[in-house]
């Protein structure tokens, strides 16, 4: 399958040229192990210009020395957890410091509540077990095990979501760089460059929370929801493009003002107040993350590109608004009706997003 053909790529992938150019340029210090230097890491991050004028497209907009602590961490022998509430680009900013850091953003663990210590030490091919016995063939390597071996970064994604027995397999293999495979009386050790990026948040239902003794192997790093409006905008803006463009969506590209309409909406939901501090509002339950507010907006674009005729307009929003704000349907319907009538309906230019979600309820 082409590059194009996929609907997503990899960011080592989507953004090779970057990379390329930033390794090309890349004259500073690296750690062991390491495809770039942290100078080059962080410039692929935060964005900026080389010296030979290539221009490098920001990932992460955002604190920018976070982004530091972060790639910092990672040079050390202590693994990074970038932790904070849902949508604040926790997975977003794993995948691109694995990408930028050892080319591979692949070796990932998507942690549930039925993952077992085989996803983070290693299985086995039952059929070559019961048939040769313990060996190399039949031994299956975790990600984790892999990233070991090859001196890369493993991600383990939604950590708290894992039992706590499964969680503390990690702390032998963060203290001691080695994973031990008693079947074989062997054991894995990891080679320069090998670290591990864990994702974790705090408000999802199912949440189980980390020991102590292996909070103590991570330096943590809590990601922030967006600063100020103009800051969310601009995040929003550039994903709902770049996402726009791999979709394919048939709708122009939606106004600066509609994104910051929708973006004020959520930050006073979410916020518990209007934007000039003059009405206390009451809060739904769910996050109302950026994530959410893209994928409102992608949505709209949708139905503005496939059932409209290509503007974005608030009747391409209202259902994607309302789904998005109304996870409980009893309270949060009353938290988003008390919200329409009281501030939508009553500011001025927002009375067709009033009317249009008024007909969605």
């Amino acid at each position: 399958m082409t590059a194009t053909a996929l609907l997503r790529q990899h960011a080592e992938q989507q953004y090779a040229e970057e990379l390329a150019a930033l390794a090309r340029a890349d004259d500073r210090p690296k750690p062991p192990g390491w495809k770039l230097s942290p100078w080059a890491v962080r410039l692929y991050l935060l964005g900026g210009t080389l010296p030979d004028g290539f221009r490098v497209s920001a990932k992460y907009i955002g604190n920018a020395r976070l982004v530091e602590i972060a790639v910092a961490t990672l040079a050390t022998d202590r693994a990074l957890l970038l932790y904070g509430v849902p949508g604040t680009a926790k997975s977003w900013l794993s995948e691109h410091l694995a990408a930028a850091i050892c080319g591979d953003s692949t070796l990932l663990v998507q942690g549930t509540a039925g993952t077992d210590e085989a996803a983070l030490r290693y299985g086995w091919n039952y059929a070559r077990l019961l048939a040769e016995g313990p060996s190399d063939k039949a031994l299956v390597p975790s990600p984790v095990m892999r990233a070991m071996r090859e001196g890369k970064l493993a991600r383990i994604e939604e950590l708290t979501r894992m039992p706590g027995e499964v969680q503390d397999a990690l702390i032998t293999l963060l203290s001691e760089k080695t994973l031990p495979v008693p079947e074989l009386s062997s054991e894995v050790q990891a080679r320069a460059g090998f670290n591990v990026i864990a994702t974790a948040n705090n408000r999802d239902r199912g949440v189980n929370e980390l020991s102590s003794a292996l909070l103590r192997r991570f330096n943590t790093v809590v990601l922030p929801t967006p600063d100020s409006l103009e800051q969310e905008v601009e995040i929003v803006e550039k994903r709902v493009a770049e996402m726009g463009r791999a979709l394919a969506l048939p709708a122009e590209k939606p106004a600066l003002e509609e994104i910051r309409r929708v973006v004020t909406l959520f930050r006073e939901l979410r916020g518990g107040a209007t934007l000039d501090g003059t009405m206390k509002l009451k809060t739904p339950s769910g996050a109302l993350s950026t994530a959410e507010v893209i994928s409102v907006m992608n949505g709209g674009l949708a139905m503005a590109g496939y059932y409209g005729d290509g503007v974005l307009r608030a009747p391409d929003l209202a259902a994607g608004l309302t789904g998005a704000i109304v996870k409980d349907p009893v309270q949060d319907r009353v938290v988003w009706l008390e919200y329409l009538k009281t501030v939508v309906k009553e500011r001025e230019g927002w009375k067709d997003l009033y009317r249009a979600c008024m007909e969605v309820l």
